[in-house]
């Protein structure tokens, strides 16, 4: 269901992106970097949090780190990343397939600025074993994102 969710949302919106399917896991960056033949910093993690009384999707670098202070600077709220039974529910995505297309539940989408490093990204397309290759601009205007600096990236 989660696969056919996100080949739906993307065959309305984006027509022209092509779900990448691979036989071996990308359930975590440094999988999906190895099966992708790419650094691990282009791997767009998505991650779901609890901000004061909402859930929001915030996508970000794959080696990059959220940074407590700057998402409650960014927020006005502390945030709490949510179980993955939770996840599960409101995105219809399992972790490792976590991305902020084809959702069950509406939620608000945060591009961190460490996508804004790379021209290309992967994100997840609702399976561990799934991906799609994307501009970070393209993915936050597919998203209605808005763009965040929460995260802390490798020096």
């Amino acid at each position: 269901m989660s696969l056919q969710s996100v080949r739906s949302h993307l065959a309305d919106q984006a027509p022209d992106i092509v779900v990448i399917e691979l036989a071996t896991s990308t359930a975590t960056v440094a999988l999906a970097a190895e099966a992708h033949g790419v650094e691990p910093g282009q791997i767009a993690k998505t991650l779901l949090f609890r901000v004061g009384e909402r859930s929001v999707l915030i996508v970000a670098s794959g080696d990059a780190r959220i940074d407590n202070r700057k998402i409650r600077e960014a927020f006005a709220a502390k945030a709490k990343m949510l179980d993955a039974r939770t996840v599960q529910d409101l995105t219809g995505h399992p972790v490792g397939g976590v991305c902020p297309f084809g959702l069950a539940t509406p939620l608000p989408v945060y591009c961190d600025e460490s996508l804004r490093d790379f021209d290309e990204v992967l994100p997840a397309a609702g399976t561990p074993r799934s991906a799609v290759r994307i501009a970070p601009e393209r993915l936050a205007a597919l998203t209605r994102a808005e763009w965040v600096d929460v995260c802390r990236t490798p020096p």
